[in-house]
C-alpha cells in the first residue's frame, strides 16, 4: 500500500512546501505567496470584477440587501443590515479536481 502524500495544512508548512518546490529559500517563498494575497486583495476590492485565481477560484467583493431575519433564541424578527461581505468562488477545475 502506496503511503498518502502529507499536505501542509500551516502557513509554515505551506511555504516550506512552495521553497522545495519552487527551488527557491522560504524567505522568498513568503514574500511570493504575500505579493499574491495582496494581489488578490485588491482585485477584489473591485466590485464588478473581482480577482481571478487560475485553478482556484475568483475573490470578490459583493454587496449583501438588508433582510429580515430571526433571533433563534426568542423568534423575535429582527432587522439585519446591509453589509459588505468577501466570497471566494471556485473554479470547475477545483471543483472536477476535487469532487471527481
Amino acid at each position: 500500500m502506496a503511503k498518502k502524500e502529507i499536505v501542509p495544512t500551516t502557513k509554515s508548512g505551506i511555504m516550506a512546501a512552495l521553497a522545495e518546490a519552487g527551488g527557491v529559500s522560504k524567505k522568498q517563498a513568503v514574500a511570493m505567496y504575500d505579493r499574491l494575497i495582496d494581489l488578490a486583495v485588491k482585485g477584489a476590492k473591485q466590485e464588478e470584477k473581482g480577482y481571478m485565481l487560475p485553478a482556484l477560484g475568483k475573490v470578490k467583493l459583493v454587496k449583501r440587501p438588508a433582510r429580515t431575519g430571526r433571533n433563534p433564541m426568542t423568534g423575535e424578527t429582527i432587522k439585519i443590515k446591509a453589509k459588505k461581505v468577501v466570497k471566494v468562488v471556485a473554479c470547475k477545475a477545483l471543483k472536477d479536481a476535487v469532487l471527481g
